[in-house]
């Protein structure tokens, strides 16, 4: 197939280069990614200045285009401008550490694939729960099976898939799980630091202090030892509150 490989570490993280190895493999795989980390960026686009893109080599030969962008600006120029034909499938990874939870709302690994699907095109999100993995191969193994089952069996419309693998060996993965998205909470307090010149600045820290239970949800799943495959859609309408709201004599 032809597809897309984007991610929000940035053109020249590892977890791009080996993604694009595996699926090269058997596809004609075109890389736009930001030109730099754009981590918890979310579903950002850039509208207030020009978006400037770049040929990029790795070890010598043509890799694809780094954008001064976030990832939806990557999925969403990538389709309109730099491929002469769509991309049959978006896959955005593979992004170091998990997106679980809440985190799904702040990625912008997951809001690539979900640009792609907001623009009708099935994608995938990848994730593995560690900031200095030793199993990308893992992963990197996985997707490509997961890329051929999604486009046999095909996707709903706007929905995309958030796929988040434990770092672990092949032999100790206990398995696939079909989750939801999970619940869990941080507490979160901002580190006050003084530079070099005297300035105050401050860096945000969190700690999560609630992780979901449910074996149906992403984040148990992925503490399990599973790989976890979440459908997710862009719709962020609550029906049970829109039926409520309907009695309220608005």
């Amino acid at each position: 197939m032809r597809l897309l490989l984007t991610n929000d570490d940035g053109i020249f993280s590892k977890g791009i280069e080996t993604l694009f190895h595996a699926l090269s493999l058997e596809h004609d795989v075109r890389v736009v990614a930001p030109e730099t980390e754009q981590s918890a960026i979310g579903h950002a686009i850039t509208m207030l200045e020009p978006l400037r893109v770049n040929v990029v080599n790795r070890n010598g030969r043509f890799f694809g285009h780094a954008l001064k962008g976030t990832p939806a600006d990557c999925v969403k120029i990538a389709v309109s401008e730099l491929m002469d034909t769509a991309p049959e499938m978006v896959v955005s990874g593979i992004n170091i550490g998990a997106n679980v939870g809440v985190d799904v709302i702040y990625s912008g690994t997951v809001s690539a694939a979900t640009e792609a699907a907001v623009l009708g095109i099935p994608s995938i999100a990848v994730s593995i729960d560690s900031f200095a993995p030793d199993n990308l191969g893992v992963a990197a193994e996985f997707i490509p099976k997961l890329v051929a089952l999604a486009a046999k069996e095909g996707l709903p419309p706007g929905v995309c898939l958030n796929v988040n693998v434990p770092d672990l060996p092949a032999e100790k993965i206990r398995g696939v799980r079909i989750t939801r998205q999970g619940a869990q909470r941080y507490v979160e307090k901002y580190d006050r630091r003084i530079d070099p010149r005297n300035h105050v600045y401050y860096w945000l820290t969190n700690e999560c202090v609630f992780r979901d239970k449910d074996p149906d949800s992403d984040s148990c799943a992925l503490a399990s030892g599973f790989i976890s495959v979440t459908p997710i859609h862009h719709d962020l309408t609550s029906h049970p509150a829109l039926e409520r709201l309907k009695g309220w004599g608005l």
